[in-house]
């Protein structure tokens, strides 16, 4: 599992969304690696890390991290999450691996509608990147194109690298382990946080998973800490880098 291992102290591993990289939590690492040994990782067919054939769901993909943990060496680790990968923080919660969770805007915690808008934003998003193929570089390279493009994800696009915005975009649209895993969203429900410490933290100009299904991640996990993050995305690292690390230090 390709990885990006920096730091010292407790190990903290971070783990990124559907259609994501590991390279999506590059705005708060500085601040994580004064205090941590972070560990963020491509999910199998993300990133670079090859697909291996499974369901691309939430149990497999947090088996699959767990067993890549214990050749590391790594036991009880804090764990964060974005969106898909945020659920399998949670169930790596759930399951005894991780120590804490701070999960943004995990997916889990919608209905049948929600789930396919989710489905629908990212799925458009994947599409339209392919759809552009070459013309995608040149458009990212300008302010219009970014807001249009990355806005889906982020409220604050103008404080994207372009540089970024490109290997970003490419990945979602090469990303093999995408299909298995868009449709594999739809059916995952939240099923217990085991006991361990868990914050959750939510945009509320997120568009992928609006807002008010953190409604919903209150009701059904009354002990967690929630955090409303005021004018942010789906992708709350560039949008508020303080906040999401100060989350991230506090839980771990």
């Amino acid at each position: 599992m390709n990885h990006h291992r920096e730091g010292s102290g407790s190990p903290l591993v971070l783990v990124h969304g559907l259609g994501s990289r590991r390279q999506v939590w590059r705005p708060i690492l500085p601040a994580l690696t004064r205090r941590f040994e972070v560990i963020a990782v491509d999910l199998p067919g993300f990133g670079a890390t090859p697909p291996d054939g499974g369901p691309g769901d939430v149990a497999h993909l947090a088996d699959r991290l767990a067993a890549f943990l214990a050749t590391l060496g790594v036991t009880r680790p804090a764990v964060g999450g974005s969106s898909l990968g945020g659920a399998v923080a949670l169930e790596l919660g759930r399951r005894g691996v991780a120590r804490s969770v701070t999960a943004f805007a995990p997916i889990g915690f919608f209905g049948r509608a929600g789930a396919r808008w989710c489905q629908g934003v990212v799925g458009a998003a994947r599409a339209g990147g392919a759809a552009m193929g070459p013309l995608l570089p040149r458009l990212l390279r300008t302010a219009g194109g970014r807001a249009a493009v990355c806005g889906i994800f982020y409220a604050r696009p103008g404080r994207l690298d372009p540089d970024d915005c490109i290997a970003d975009a490419q990945a979602l649209v090469a990303a093999p382990g995408f299909a298995s895993a868009w449709r594999a969203v739809a059916d995952w429900r939240f099923a217990g946080a085991g006991g361990v410490p868990v914050t959750i933290a939510w945009g509320t100009r997120d568009l992928v998973l609006p807002y008010r299904q953190a409604a919903r991640a209150r009701r059904l996990l009354p002990t967690a800490r929630h955090v409303r993050l005021d004018g942010c995305g789906h992708l709350p690292f560039s949008d508020d880098p303080a906040t999401c690390a100060r989350l991230l230090l506090e839980a771990g």
